[in-house]
């Protein structure tokens, strides 16, 4: 059963090479009341963040063409307040984390993300990030 948390129409993009799991990611965040976007590469992430408003991505670490890391640099030159939440099968590189305000293994996504999405979009950033 999923979990009920306070959301207002908050607007998700997910980011994934891997068909199933934007399948997956999108289908657990519109149970529990988003409005989810997906990409299926950072090309179509970049673009999607430069013309819409989100309140969080989540973003795969591997991918093709652009991993994770890269992504999230373009991310923060983009929009530096916007919440990013990583995933990934194993570890990344510290670089990486430095970039994003959260990290989850895809393993634990099903437990941990909608009370991490909830808990990272109800706040303002107390100190916005400085522009890369």
């Amino acid at each position: 059963m999923i979990a009920a948390y306070p959301i207002s129409k908050r607007v998700i993009l997910c980011v994934d090479d891997e068909e199933a799991i934007l399948y997956y990611e999108k289908t657990l965040l519109e149970m529990s009341g988003y409005v989810v976007l997906t990409a299926s590469s950072g090309e179509q992430a970049l673009k999607l963040v430069s013309s819409c408003e989100f309140d969080a991505v989540l973003l795969d670490y591997e991918m093709p063409e652009m991993n994770g890391q890269e992504i999230a640099l373009e991310l923060r030159r983009i929009r530096p307040n916007l919440v990013i939440i990583l995933l990934s099968g194993s570890d990344v590189p510290t670089n990486a984390l430095a970039l994003v305000d959260a990290f989850v293994f895809k393993i634990e996504a099903g437990r941990t993300l909608l009370p991490m999405i909830a808990d990272l979009c109800g706040h303002a950033p107390a100190h916005p990030r400085p522009p890369l």
